[in-house]
């Protein structure tokens, strides 16, 4: 029986996505052989209710130097980080001389306007490569990860942080016993450490299993982050549900009796045990549900192949990993996948092997179906390419059930 990593408790698996690759593990033809797989099964806490990964993949392998994804790439998330670094600093960082950090601040999506703001911090990352875009942005970075050792030696040379920020990053960690007592040490009395990623509530509402793959270790809750937290002498103090991502909430937290927490933590809270979305046959018939989202998207990928459709794919994202490798969708099935990413064009996508093209082929001719990948993006990405759509191209769509666009 796999042990809890939040409270030791027992932990239910519901969901075997069998054999992956590393989500973010892009590779050029040469290198398949020589490809790293590992299992990808979810579970839920028994006592804490934290949705987590059955197996553990080295942080190292995930998280190197030449890591592909950029914050900035998309506009709305550019305008999402600009208005939250601005509600930061003028609702945390009033006066003095604050310190801002972020954990995983990836290419400086948000502390660059920290930086141009003229207020302290420092980003860690500890991919090289965004880091590296970040510092040309003026973004002051520690390339390394986040835990407590390190929060010790910025606390010595910084002093303490009025704000620990982190987006998309959180649910990356297994080892939350180590940044919690490095929030611990870093922050100022009565500051505050905010977070925000996907969350469990809306994941299994839509069915978006694919936000399960070995970056995203974790599936938060209000209820199991407040678990989490109390553990570590912390409160959860505010909620807020954000529309980015497929759903995500974001976490406040304060030290405990720093801060009376809002009613909306125990609505969230209350309307959490209401819908038992941390329950096993919830998470069971969630299950069920994504087996026939796969099986009716491979059979109409098949259909269409059959009837010789020019069929492609839109995002070269990680989680698409989980939907290629689990469903058998290789390029038979979809030929390219077009991306805006410079540092995945050419390439192929984790085991599924599938090109990754650039966008300006896109139209080079349009295909008659594309699978989108990015459905978190899906309004920004749909606008933008309305010319496929007035030619007669049709997006297929996955979450929360199969549909045609």
């Amino acid at each position: 029986m796999t042990a809890c990593r939040i409270c030791q408790g027992s932990v239910h698996q519901f969901f075997d996505f069998g054999s992956q690759p590393l989500s973010d593990g892009f590779l050029r033809p040469e290198e398949t052989a020589g490809e790293f797989f590992y299992r990808l099964a979810v579970g839920v806490c028994r006592s804490c209710t934290m949705v987590q990964l059955m197996e553990e993949v080295p942080r190292e392998r995930m998280f190197r130097a030449d890591y592909p994804y950029h914050s900035s790439m998309s506009v709305k998330m550019r305008e999402h980080f600009t208005r939250t670094a601005h509600r930061l600093l003028d609702t945390e960082c009033p006066d003095g001389d604050p310190l801002v950090v972020e954990i995983g601040c990836n290419d400086g999506a948000m502390l660059s306007t920290v930086a141009a703001r003229g207020v302290r911090h420092l980003g860690v990352d500890p991919s090289r490569d965004v880091a590296e875009v970040a510092a040309g942005k003026g973004v002051r970075v520690r390339v390394d990860f986040f835990e407590e050792s390190l929060a010790r030696e910025v606390a010595a040379a910084e002093g303490p942080a009025q704000v620990i920020y982190a987006a998309n990053t959180m649910c990356h960690i297994p080892y939350l016993d180590s940044v919690f007592r490095g929030v611990d040490a870093l922050l100022a009395p009565g500051g505050v450490f905010v977070f925000e990623d996907p969350y469990l509530g809306d994941v299994v509402e839509r069915t978006s299993f694919d936000q399960i793959y070995d970056e995203h270790f974790y599936l938060f809750s209000a209820t199991s982050v407040r678990a989490a937290a109390r553990r570590y002498g912390f409160d959860l103090v505010e909620v807020e549900r954000l529309p980015v991502h497929g759903g995500e909430v974001r976490y406040t937290l304060a030290r405990a009796g720093a801060r009376t927490p809002s009613g909306q933590v125990e609505a969230l809270i209350r309307e959490e045990a209401q819908r038992r979305i941390a329950g096993i046959s919830t998470l069971e018939q969630f299950a069920t549900q994504v087996k026939r989202n796969i099986e009716e998207l491979a059979a109409l990928l098949r259909r269409l192949r059959e009837e010789g459709a020019r069929v492609a794919a839109y995002g070269a994202t990680a989680k698409s990993a989980t939907v290629t490798n689990y469903g058998g969708f290789g390029p038979d099935l979809i030929p390219a996948v077009y991306d805006s990413t410079p540092a995945k064009q050419g390439l192929l996508t984790p085991g599924a092997h599938i090109p990754v093209r650039p966008l300006k082929e896109f139209s080079q001719p349009y295909p008659e179906y594309v699978v989108l990948f990015a459905w978190n993006h899906a309004q920004e990405i749909i606008e933008k390419e309305r010319a496929f759509r007035e030619q007669g191209g049709k997006w297929i769509l996955y979450v929360p059930e199969l549909h045609i666009l």
